[in-house]
């Protein structure tokens, strides 16, 4: 099941689609396993790290918005040695707190990577075909052309049906740098693991939240700043990316969504003796 939360005049329901499985050692980066291993918890027989799928949905303004879609349902192909096969809960999830594809009115992407935009799109019968009928999609506009254009690095994990098919239905509202959605949701570029890559600032009533994105892969990485994953295309970027939104997150006090965390993945940060320490909520 999910769990509703409250912010200010917002409703927030984190809800999962289910749990990917990727290689320890490149989640952690340059970080020596023996520093990591502490913290990671139990790995399988692969190396892989549990990792979870937490997206976010926020009612506004009679607006139902979903913060990223998962991994998704479809089964076509999977990047590299990813454990997949407990994926794909998202809609069924949904579906338990009464919220059907078509009452989605946005769905907002960080970045097009397949582990946060798979579930854009499902298998129908004339191919991938948006899941959420009615939504408009929002994209940082040099993600979108990203995707369009991947490199020999980013092509096993921008897979053009999670995106092209909401192009073709004309679903896709693309933006530039920091852009309110809707009435207390935010993009905002947060560059680093890509270029283009965005969190989401959810804000009323006088209090915040921040869904993270990719700005950590683990709660451990928001307490250490010099700890990035080898996913991240800009880790230099990301290094000053971290700096400055774990920064306004502990002076607002503000409430995180760590995507990858296990479920559900909200915490705050607050600084104990200089350190940053994460808190579970």
């Amino acid at each position: 099941m999910g769990r509703w939360l409250k912010l200010g005049n917002l409703d927030l329901l984190v809800v999962s689609d289910g749990i990917l499985r990727l290689d320890a050692g490149a989640v952690f980066g340059l970080t020596p396993r023996v520093m990591w291993e502490p913290h990671a918890g139990p790995l399988d027989d692969m190396h892989r790290l549990p990792m979870g799928l937490n997206c976010v949905v926020v009612r506004s303004g009679g607006k139902t918005v979903l913060i990223e879609t998962g991994v998704g349902t479809k089964r076509a192909r999977t990047p590299g040695a990813a454990g997949t096969g407990e994926v794909g809960t998202l809609l069924e999830e949904l579906a338990r707190e009464g919220i059907r594809p078509e009452d989605v009115d946005i769905v907002v992407n960080t970045h097009l990577h397949f582990d946060h935009a798979g579930g854009n799109t499902v298998t129908a019968a004339g191919g991938p075909a948006p899941a959420f009928p009615r939504a408009r999609y929002f994209i940082q506009k040099g993600e979108w052309e990203e995707a369009q254009r991947p490199n020999e690095r980013t092509r096993a994990t921008y897979l053009a049906e999670n995106f092209e098919p909401l192009a073709e239905a004309r679903q896709v509202e693309l933006v530039e740098g920091e852009a309110e959605v809707v009435k207390g949701v935010r993009m905002v570029p947060a560059p680093g693991h890509t270029a283009h890559h965005a969190v989401v600032e959810l804000e009323s009533g006088g209090e915040l939240a921040l869904y993270a994105g990719e700005l950590a892969q683990h709660p451990v990485m928001l307490e250490r700043i010099a700890w990035i994953s080898a996913f991240d295309v800009l880790p230099l970027v990301s290094l000053e990316t971290k700096k400055r939104l774990i920064e306004r997150a502990i002076d607002k006090r503000a409430l995180l969504v760590c995507v990858h965390a296990p479920f559900p993945g909200v915490g705050r940060l607050r600084l104990e003796d200089g350190k940053r320490r994460w808190d579970e909520t």
